[in-house]
């Protein structure tokens, strides 16, 4: 596989099938030692998985939304940790799309680059001539073992002494990381804490937060492409809903695989593939893993029709990119438990992905913003008129 070529959709989805092999092989290894495989990453690079939210000029793919969904659930098909991880860095290779040329020229030289970052505002800024200087310690940093640059919020004082969030990007080296990664899920995405202390920014590296939400973005270049205009909610959603879909049909696929001869136990059916209560559990958790498809693409569809048409997002449609990945979230971990429940005891070994899945589930319901009722109740308050209770939206 190369990267020589702009692939179209449906060449860029037969290069992320083609790695779900690779991924199931090195997800024990990235597993145990807490980072994702130097081959896992380097065999996503040749197929060209980082370039999706690169601009063209520098060599990128520019991938809608829909693109990103088909390949989210190859990966996450493949290993949760990979696929959070990617899904994260499309993230923040979309945002860094938003920031002033002349960084997008510095930061995306390599097409391929990769970027690591968080939006939790943890970090306090100063300004000085030229910029700004930041200090902070900012944990969930997926990635950065395999990461150049990072994305950093933090809080900058204002002239009416209060303080706003900013977003800045500075290249990791200058970061120091700290491997206190020890978690029960995603153990493989390396989401390790990173912390400044006395980082100079220059003033064009670094961007107001609320002026993002607004729309109010600084790359001339990407203002009038489609792949790059609208709110972030959109784009961020459709970014990492795809994986969830992919690790609930892992799930399915896992379960598959040591169902022939297998019995249930302390029953009389010497054949769990004949038990109807196996046909009721895989009818429910296969319809659970399709409704949250269904709202993967959907979600999708509108992301790219908005930024082809330019037509401004109405707050339900906001709020329901949140939900979209609360429902999704919800789906997935509820299908997993019921065919982890049904794998019997010897699921519990870690050399039987469908324990390790299920964890991964897990930890991604409970990032702050994928949270299902957190998001249900975003949605339902917009559904009934009232204002969002959060910033992102």
């Amino acid at each position: 596989m190369t990267t020589t070529q702009v692939p179209g959709r449906a060449g860029l989805l037969r290069r992320a099938a083609d790695l779900v092999p690779i991924l199931r092989e090195n997800a024990l290894w990235s597993e145990r030692n807490r980072r994702l495989s130097d081959e896992s990453v380097q065999a996503m690079t040749e197929a060209g998985i980082f370039r999706m939210r690169t601009p063209a000029r520098y060599g990128g793919y520019e991938c809608d939304a829909a693109t990103m969904v088909d390949v989210g659930i190859e990966l996450g098909r493949g290993d949760g940790s990979a696929a959070f991880n990617v899904a994260a860095w499309w993230i923040m290779s979309g945002n860094v799309a938003h920031f002033p040329d002349e960084v997008q020229d510095e930061v995306f030289a390599d097409p391929d680059v990769r970027i690591c970052g968080t939006l939790a505002a943890t970090g306090t800024a100063t300004r000085k001539d030229g910029g700004i200087v930041v200090s902070g310690s900012w944990a969930f940093n997926s990635g950065a073992a395999h990461s150049r640059w990072k994305l950093l919020s933090a809080m900058l004082p204002t002239a009416d002494g209060g303080a706003e969030p900013i977003m800045a990007v500075v290249p990791i080296g200058e970061l120091t990381l700290v491997d206190d990664w020890d978690v029960a899920g995603l153990r493989g995405t390396g989401s390790i804490t990173t912390i400044a202390e006395d980082v100079f920014v220059h003033e064009q590296r670094y961007l107001r937060i609320a002026a993002l939400l607004r729309e109010e973005y600084a790359s001339k270049l990407n203002a009038d492409n489609p792949v790059y205009r609208g709110p972030m909610v959109g784009p961020i959603c459709a970014a990492t809903v795809g994986k969830l879909v992919g690790l609930a049909r892992a799930a399915e696929e896992a379960f598959l695989d040591r169902l022939p001869g297998r019995a249930i136990t302390n029953t009389t059916y010497t054949s769990q593939l004949e038990a109807p209560i196996t046909h009721l559990q895989l009818a429910e958790t296969s319809l659970k893993t399709d409704e949250a498809e269904y709202h993967a693409r959907r979600l999708a569809a509108m992301v790219d029709a908005k930024g082809i048409s330019g037509e401004p997002w109405t707050m339900r449609e906001r709020a329901y990119a949140r939900v979209v990945v609360g429902r999704a979230c919800q789906l997935a971990h509820e299908a997993v438990t019921t065919l982890a429940l049904a794998s019997g005891g010897s699921s519990n070994y870690t050399s039987v992905p469908i324990q390790r899945i299920q964890r991964d589930v897990l930890a991604i319901n409970l990032h702050a913003l994928n949270l299902p009722a957190n998001n249900l109740e975003l949605y339902g308050r917009i559904l009934c008129g009232l204002e969002p209770n959060s910033f992102f939206v």
